[in-house]
Protein backbone atom coordinates (compact mmCIF):
# COMPACT_ATOMS: atom_id res chain seq x y z
CA UNK A 1 0.00 0.00 0.00
CA UNK A 2 2.37 1.90 1.19
CA UNK A 3 4.51 1.87 -2.61
CA UNK A 4 1.62 2.15 -4.05
CA UNK A 5 0.80 5.65 -2.84
CA UNK A 6 4.70 6.72 -2.88
CA UNK A 7 4.34 5.63 -6.67
CA UNK A 8 1.28 8.17 -6.97
CA UNK A 9 2.68 10.86 -5.03
CA UNK A 10 5.57 10.41 -8.15
CA UNK A 11 3.01 10.18 -10.58
CA UNK A 12 1.79 13.67 -9.35
CA UNK A 13 4.85 15.70 -8.68
CA UNK A 14 5.61 14.48 -12.33
CA UNK A 15 2.42 15.36 -13.99
CA UNK A 16 3.04 18.90 -11.81
CA UNK A 17 6.44 19.49 -13.44
CA UNK A 18 5.74 18.94 -17.33
CA UNK A 19 1.60 20.12 -17.09
CA UNK A 20 3.46 23.97 -16.92
CA UNK A 21 5.75 23.41 -19.95
CA UNK A 22 2.77 21.40 -21.98
CA UNK A 23 0.24 24.33 -21.28
CA UNK A 24 2.74 27.21 -22.34
CA UNK A 25 3.38 24.71 -25.31
CA UNK A 26 -0.18 24.64 -26.60
CA UNK A 27 -0.49 28.28 -26.49
CA UNK A 28 2.43 29.04 -28.60
CA UNK A 29 1.12 26.85 -31.22
CA UNK A 30 -2.27 28.12 -30.92
CA UNK A 31 -0.83 31.88 -31.02
CA UNK A 32 1.80 30.53 -33.96
CA UNK A 33 -1.27 29.22 -35.89
CA UNK A 34 -3.06 31.84 -35.44
CA UNK A 35 -0.48 34.20 -36.35
CA UNK A 36 0.11 31.85 -39.63
CA UNK A 37 -3.56 31.39 -40.31
CA UNK A 38 -4.19 35.74 -39.89
CA UNK A 39 -1.13 36.68 -41.61
CA UNK A 40 -1.88 34.08 -44.84
CA UNK A 41 -5.23 36.07 -45.28
CA UNK A 42 -3.33 39.49 -45.01
CA UNK A 43 -0.87 38.52 -47.72
CA UNK A 44 -3.70 37.19 -49.72
CA UNK A 45 -5.50 40.79 -49.62
CA UNK A 46 -2.04 42.65 -50.39
CA UNK A 47 -1.75 41.00 -53.86
CA UNK A 48 -5.22 41.54 -54.80
CA UNK A 49 -4.32 45.12 -53.76
CA UNK A 50 -1.12 45.07 -55.63
CA UNK A 51 -2.38 43.20 -58.53
CA UNK A 52 -5.23 46.09 -59.45
CA UNK A 53 -2.25 48.27 -58.47
CA UNK A 54 -0.09 47.00 -61.42
CA UNK A 55 -3.39 47.01 -63.66
CA UNK A 56 -4.36 50.53 -63.12
CA UNK A 57 -0.76 51.62 -63.65
CA UNK A 58 -0.87 49.56 -67.30
CA UNK A 59 2.60 47.63 -66.37
CA UNK A 60 4.05 45.63 -68.49
CA UNK A 61 2.55 41.87 -67.69
CA UNK A 62 4.91 39.58 -67.40
CA UNK A 63 6.98 42.48 -65.23
CA UNK A 64 3.61 42.54 -62.93
CA UNK A 65 3.33 38.47 -63.39
CA UNK A 66 6.61 38.31 -62.07
CA UNK A 67 7.09 41.03 -59.31
CA UNK A 68 3.70 39.40 -57.50
CA UNK A 69 5.40 36.23 -57.77
CA UNK A 70 8.32 37.02 -55.87
CA UNK A 71 6.56 39.47 -53.33
CA UNK A 72 3.70 36.50 -52.53
CA UNK A 73 7.23 34.32 -51.70
CA UNK A 74 8.70 36.91 -49.88
CA UNK A 75 5.61 37.40 -47.72
CA UNK A 76 4.53 34.30 -46.81
CA UNK A 77 8.73 33.35 -45.77
CA UNK A 78 7.95 36.37 -43.54
CA UNK A 79 4.45 34.80 -42.20
CA UNK A 80 6.34 31.47 -41.22
CA UNK A 81 8.96 33.05 -39.80
CA UNK A 82 6.92 35.08 -37.49
CA UNK A 83 4.67 32.07 -36.45
CA UNK A 84 7.72 30.28 -35.69
CA UNK A 85 9.46 33.29 -33.15
CA UNK A 86 6.12 32.70 -30.96
CA UNK A 87 7.57 29.86 -29.53
CA UNK A 88 10.73 29.95 -26.61
CA UNK A 89 13.31 29.45 -28.47
CA UNK A 90 14.80 32.52 -29.44
CA UNK A 91 14.71 34.35 -32.62
CA UNK A 92 18.58 34.44 -33.04
CA UNK A 93 18.78 30.46 -32.20
CA UNK A 94 16.25 30.07 -35.25
CA UNK A 95 18.55 32.01 -37.59
CA UNK A 96 21.67 29.67 -36.37
CA UNK A 97 19.97 26.94 -37.20
CA UNK A 98 18.56 28.64 -40.75
CA UNK A 99 22.38 30.15 -41.27
CA UNK A 100 24.02 26.20 -40.52
CA UNK A 101 21.62 24.86 -43.15
CA UNK A 102 21.93 27.72 -45.91
CA UNK A 103 25.41 26.13 -47.22
CA UNK A 104 23.39 22.44 -47.73
CA UNK A 105 20.04 24.50 -49.52
CA UNK A 106 22.35 26.81 -51.85
CA UNK A 107 24.02 23.45 -53.36
CA UNK A 108 20.61 21.61 -53.31
CA UNK A 109 18.59 25.18 -54.71
CA UNK A 110 21.49 25.54 -57.33
CA UNK A 111 19.16 25.01 -60.28
CA UNK A 112 15.91 27.34 -58.54
CA UNK A 113 18.80 30.21 -57.70
CA UNK A 114 19.75 30.15 -61.36
CA UNK A 115 16.36 29.87 -62.97
CA UNK A 116 15.86 33.19 -60.24
CA UNK A 117 18.28 34.94 -61.95
CA UNK A 118 17.66 34.17 -65.04
CA UNK A 119 13.65 35.30 -64.32
CA UNK A 120 15.28 38.80 -63.24
CA UNK A 121 17.61 39.24 -66.07
CA UNK A 122 14.99 38.41 -68.44
CA UNK A 123 12.63 40.96 -66.84
CA UNK A 124 15.61 43.42 -67.24
CA UNK A 125 16.93 43.11 -70.39
CA UNK A 126 13.78 42.23 -72.06
CA UNK A 127 14.39 39.96 -75.22
CA UNK A 128 10.78 38.96 -74.76
CA UNK A 129 7.41 39.61 -73.19
CA UNK A 130 4.10 38.30 -72.53
CA UNK A 131 2.44 37.65 -75.84
CA UNK A 132 5.48 37.58 -78.28
CA UNK A 133 5.63 34.22 -80.17
CA UNK A 134 9.49 33.09 -79.64
CA UNK A 135 11.79 30.46 -80.64
CA UNK A 136 14.25 28.49 -78.11
CA UNK A 137 17.48 27.20 -78.84
CA UNK A 138 15.95 23.65 -77.92
CA UNK A 139 13.45 24.33 -80.94
CA UNK A 140 10.51 25.15 -78.44
CA UNK A 141 8.06 27.68 -79.50
CA UNK A 142 5.26 29.25 -78.21
CA UNK A 143 2.93 32.21 -77.15
CA UNK A 144 4.62 33.48 -73.95
CA UNK A 145 1.66 33.27 -71.29
CA UNK A 146 3.54 34.23 -68.34
CA UNK A 147 6.89 34.87 -66.30
CA UNK A 148 7.34 33.57 -63.11
CA UNK A 149 10.31 33.64 -60.73
CA UNK A 150 11.74 30.45 -61.79
CA UNK A 151 9.81 29.28 -65.16
CA UNK A 152 8.63 30.81 -68.36
CA UNK A 153 5.21 29.39 -70.17
CA UNK A 154 4.58 29.18 -73.32
CA UNK A 155 1.69 27.86 -75.21
CA UNK A 156 2.15 26.19 -78.35
CA UNK A 157 0.00 26.87 -81.62
CA UNK A 158 -1.84 22.95 -80.78
CA UNK A 159 -2.35 24.42 -77.80
CA UNK A 160 0.17 22.91 -75.24
CA UNK A 161 1.75 24.74 -72.58
CA UNK A 162 5.17 24.18 -72.34
CA UNK A 163 7.04 25.40 -69.17
CA UNK A 164 10.68 26.40 -69.67
CA UNK A 165 13.26 26.68 -66.80
CA UNK A 166 14.43 30.45 -67.02
CA UNK A 167 18.12 29.60 -66.34
CA UNK A 168 18.37 27.22 -69.31
CA UNK A 169 16.32 30.00 -71.66
CA UNK A 170 18.73 32.69 -70.86
CA UNK A 171 21.46 30.50 -71.67
CA UNK A 172 20.03 29.43 -74.73
CA UNK A 173 19.91 31.72 -78.50
CA UNK A 174 15.90 32.99 -78.35
CA UNK A 175 14.41 34.15 -81.69
CA UNK A 176 11.75 36.37 -80.76
CA UNK A 177 9.41 36.00 -83.87
CA UNK A 178 6.99 39.31 -82.98
CA UNK A 179 9.17 41.96 -81.90
CA UNK A 180 9.41 43.37 -85.39
CA UNK A 181 5.89 44.85 -86.53
CA UNK A 182 6.88 43.98 -90.31
CA UNK A 183 7.91 40.40 -91.43
CA UNK A 184 9.85 39.23 -94.86
CA UNK A 185 8.22 36.42 -96.63
CA UNK A 186 10.18 34.58 -98.68
CA UNK A 187 8.77 32.17 -101.20
CA UNK A 188 10.33 29.74 -103.99
CA UNK A 189 8.24 28.69 -106.86
CA UNK A 190 9.05 25.60 -109.80
CA UNK A 191 8.36 26.33 -113.20
CA UNK A 192 9.78 23.77 -116.54
CA UNK A 193 12.83 24.67 -118.44
CA UNK A 194 10.63 24.93 -121.62
CA UNK A 195 8.61 28.38 -119.61
CA UNK A 196 9.44 31.59 -120.23
CA UNK A 197 10.93 33.27 -117.25
CA UNK A 198 9.80 36.78 -117.91
CA UNK A 199 6.55 36.01 -118.28
CA UNK A 200 6.24 34.01 -115.28
CA UNK A 201 8.03 37.25 -113.52
CA UNK A 202 5.13 39.61 -114.91
CA UNK A 203 2.56 36.79 -113.83
CA UNK A 204 3.79 36.49 -110.35
CA UNK A 205 4.42 40.47 -110.09
CA UNK A 206 0.35 40.91 -111.48
CA UNK A 207 -0.42 38.44 -108.68
CA UNK A 208 1.89 40.57 -105.89
CA UNK A 209 0.12 43.67 -107.02
CA UNK A 210 -3.46 42.59 -105.83
CA UNK A 211 -2.47 41.25 -102.70
CA UNK A 212 -3.98 43.88 -99.76
CA UNK A 213 -1.27 42.41 -97.24
CA UNK A 214 1.24 43.04 -99.22
CA UNK A 215 3.25 46.21 -97.88
CA UNK A 216 3.38 48.38 -101.09
CA UNK A 217 5.87 50.68 -99.52
CA UNK A 218 8.14 47.84 -99.16
CA UNK A 219 10.79 46.54 -102.17
CA UNK A 220 8.84 43.54 -104.04
CA UNK A 221 11.60 41.01 -105.58
CA UNK A 222 10.84 38.50 -107.98
CA UNK A 223 14.22 36.49 -109.45
CA UNK A 224 15.65 33.51 -110.55
CA UNK A 225 17.10 31.66 -107.79
CA UNK A 226 18.69 28.87 -108.85
CA UNK A 227 18.92 25.98 -111.88
CA UNK A 228 17.51 22.65 -110.50
CA UNK A 229 17.87 19.44 -112.14
CA UNK A 230 14.05 19.58 -113.42
CA UNK A 231 12.95 23.61 -112.88
CA UNK A 232 14.22 26.48 -112.77
CA UNK A 233 13.41 27.78 -109.25
CA UNK A 234 12.00 31.49 -108.83
CA UNK A 235 12.17 33.09 -105.76
CA UNK A 236 9.69 36.37 -104.25
CA UNK A 237 10.53 38.36 -101.42
CA UNK A 238 7.64 40.45 -100.47
CA UNK A 239 6.37 42.20 -96.73
CA UNK A 240 4.04 41.88 -94.93
CA UNK A 241 2.78 42.73 -91.34
CA UNK A 242 3.74 40.03 -88.94
CA UNK A 243 0.64 39.05 -87.95
CA UNK A 244 -0.63 38.44 -91.72
CA UNK A 245 2.59 36.47 -92.19
CA UNK A 246 1.07 32.87 -92.40
CA UNK A 247 -1.99 34.13 -93.80
CA UNK A 248 -0.21 35.82 -96.72
CA UNK A 249 1.55 32.78 -97.48
CA UNK A 250 -1.16 30.62 -97.51
CA UNK A 251 -3.04 32.69 -99.22
CA UNK A 252 -0.13 32.82 -102.40
CA UNK A 253 0.59 29.33 -102.38
CA UNK A 254 -2.65 28.63 -103.69
CA UNK A 255 -3.43 32.03 -105.75
CA UNK A 256 -0.01 31.16 -107.41
CA UNK A 257 -1.11 27.72 -108.77
CA UNK A 258 -4.24 28.52 -109.86
CA UNK A 259 -2.05 31.36 -112.08
CA UNK A 260 0.14 29.14 -113.46
CA UNK A 261 -2.59 27.11 -114.17
CA UNK A 262 -4.45 29.54 -115.85
CA UNK A 263 -1.79 30.99 -117.67
CA UNK A 264 -0.61 27.35 -118.85
CA UNK A 265 2.46 27.87 -116.89
CA UNK A 266 3.73 23.69 -116.34
CA UNK A 267 4.97 23.32 -112.90
CA UNK A 268 7.42 20.03 -113.12
CA UNK A 269 7.49 17.22 -110.23
CA UNK A 270 9.98 14.42 -110.34
CA UNK A 271 9.29 11.16 -112.16
CA UNK A 272 10.62 7.65 -112.64
CA UNK A 273 10.91 6.15 -116.04
CA UNK A 274 11.46 2.06 -115.62
CA UNK A 275 12.81 0.56 -118.69
CA UNK A 276 12.38 -3.42 -119.09
CA UNK A 277 14.12 -4.95 -121.69
CA UNK A 278 14.21 -8.61 -122.76
CA UNK A 279 17.00 -10.59 -124.29
CA UNK A 280 16.42 -12.33 -127.06
CA UNK A 281 18.73 -15.01 -127.13
CA UNK A 282 16.73 -16.52 -123.73
CA UNK A 283 16.49 -19.71 -124.57
CA UNK A 284 12.22 -20.98 -124.48
CA UNK A 285 11.90 -22.26 -121.47
CA UNK A 286 14.78 -20.43 -119.46
CA UNK A 287 13.33 -18.62 -115.67
CA UNK A 288 13.64 -15.05 -116.18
Amino acid sequence: MKEWLAKEAELRTWLDRITPPLEALGKDILAALLIFLIGRRIVKWLNKILKRSFERSNMEEGLSHFLLSFINITLNIIVAFMAVSVFDAAVTSIMAVLGSAGLTLGLALQGSLSNLAGGVLILIMRPFQVGDYIITGTKEEGTVIGIDIFYTHLLTIDNRRVVIPNGGLLNSSITNVTRESVRRLDLLVSVDYSENIQKVKKILLELLATQEMVLGDRPIDIYVNSFDPSAISIGLRVWTETENYWTLKWKLLEEIKEEFDRNEIVIPFNQLDVNISRDDKIEKGSDI
